[in-house]
């Protein structure tokens, strides 16, 4: 199972500019910063693959997947038995994140967050519903935001879920 020593592979792709873009080192540490808080086991060489995109692409796949043809911060697409072979070496994958930057910058402008913070939060958020955690029940919600704040603080970010005022605020 996952360990320090056999992290997640993180592939990130870029279809998109960002003003504020983080690096692949990033983004594959808030991905297995999940991982391996999340608590739930995880196939060693384990594959997960971040796509950053544009609001039409985002808005395009959350038509086709969540029948709402806007665009939004983030989107998992767990990828159940399936298998990446790559050379004599196969990697199960976990899934697909799919996170458009245009959405985490304006949303992090309007909540006061920094960009990092924001991109950081969505990755976590998206790594853990990739997990199998969701948020359509109170109990479920409160479960998964309570594992996102742990994973940001652990990485230096402030709680997702405040704003200036301290109200409680969902994705």
């Amino acid at each position: 199972m996952n360990s320090a020593s056999n992290p997640v592979r993180v592939t990130l792709q870029i279809a998109a500019k960002a003003a504020e873009l983080p690096s692949a080192k990033q983004f594959e540490l808030w991905v297995n910063s999940a991982v391996n808080s999340g608590g739930r086991p995880v196939t060693d060489n384990s594959r997960i693959t971040v796509r950053i995109v544009e609001e039409a692409e985002s808005g395009a796949l959350n038509g086709q997947y969540r029948h709402s043809a806007r665009p939004t911060n983030v989107l998992a697409f767990p990828a159940g038995d399936d298998e990446y072979v790559h050379g004599d070496d196969v990697e199960p994958e976990i899934g697909d994140l799919v996170i458009c930057a245009a959405v985490v910058e304006r949303e992090a402008q309007e909540q006061s967050k920094s960009v990092a913070a924001h991109f950081a939060h969505m990755t976590v958020h998206g790594s853990l519903h990739l997990l199998g955690y969701d948020h359509t029940t109170e109990k479920e919600a409160a479960e998964m935001e309570g594992l996102e704040k742990q994973v940001l603080g652990m990485l230096g970010f402030p709680d997702p879920y405040r704003d200036d005022n301290q109200d409680l605020k969902r994705a």
